[in-house]
């Protein structure tokens, strides 16, 4: 298989296997060997390593701040889960136990090793007089940045004196 290419003023034409032609533009040739032709193989210019190094230095720190907002995603979507679990059994235990209409009440839990800390509070819900909306705030840290989550629930008041388990 022979290809020729034309590159400063010479052309290089392969021969059969091992030697290589160079052309002048004279017409005269010379014979090259392959170790030759490996000498006067070309390189990177100075241009286009600079426009390496640029391409680099732009899309590195841009590949490093995208892997840190994944991670932050990951983890506040993880930690929103646990605190959306907590928040929900703060509110059933509140209701449960009937001391939703007791005033705020706050706490701290633990869970995998970070806290969540939770508020309870109620207050009359504006749609209708007769009910009470019943809201936990859970609040938690991610990369040292605070979130917080809220349920709300409705109660009715007049539920609160019945007991459980009561037969007629």
């Amino acid at each position: 298989m022979k290809f020729a290419i034309l590159k400063n003023n010479f052309f290089w034409s392969s021969g059969s296997g091992r030697e290589s032609a160079l052309t002048f533009p004279n017409g005269k040739m010379s014979r090259l060997t392959p170790a030759a032709t490996k000498k006067n193989c070309s390189a990177f210019t100075l241009a286009e390593v600079l426009a390496a190094l640029l391409f680099l230095a732009i899309v590195v720190p841009t590949a490093v701040e995208a892997l840190h907002i994944a991670s932050l995603a990951g983890e506040v979507a993880a930690r929103k889960g646990a605190a959306a679990r907590v928040a929900d059994r703060v509110l059933n235990e509140s209701l449960v136990m009937t001391n939703w209409n007791s005033g705020t009440q706050n706490g701290t839990v633990t869970e995998n090793g970070i806290e969540y800390r939770w508020t309870r509070s109620s207050a009359s819900w504006p749609a209708q007089s007769a009910l009470s909306m019943v809201t936990a705030v859970v609040k938690y840290s991610a990369q040292g940045k605070e979130y917080s989550v809220t349920l709300n629930t409705l109660a009715n008041p007049t539920t609160q004196a019945t007991g459980m388990g009561s037969q007629q």
